[in-house]
């Protein structure tokens, strides 16, 4: 018996605001929407045109206020084939907000909260 990572889901209070930062931020595309029939939910599943793995950002027509993530110490982790193009366009963004230059690594926040690190690309 096998099993391998399909897709991570979150969460959002507002979908295009959600879908506009991932594009921006991630360059991460829609591939995938399912929606319920009487409108309320809607996943919208995204890619990264490289991986395999997707995004599912899950709306809830009801929901009016902003999640609450707790301590928030799960994140998901993106490669960047350009660390300092990449630093430089969420600096811009004003979404980086934490950072460990020792480890190589930042934090980027998503319009709800979540936490998301940008790794430089291994090379090994």
């Amino acid at each position: 018996m096998k099993f391998w990572m399909v897709h991570n889901n979150l969460n959002v209070l507002n979908l295009e605001k959600s879908l506009a930062f991932y594009k921006e931020a991630l360059g991460l595309v829609p591939v995938r929407e399912k929606a319920a029939s009487d409108g309320a939910y809607k996943l919208v599943f995204l890619g990264d045109e490289k991986s395999g793995h997707q995004l599912e950002l899950t709306w809830l027509r009801d929901r009016t206020k902003p999640y609450d993530l707790g301590d928030n110490e799960i994140h998901l982790a993106f490669y960047t084939d350009d660390f300092d193009a990449s630093h430089s366009l969420h600096e811009r963004m004003g979404c980086i907000c934490y950072e460990n230059p020792k480890m190589g690594i930042y934090f980027i926040q998503d319009p709800d909260g979540y936490w998301l690190e940008i790794i430089p690309e291994r090379k090994d």
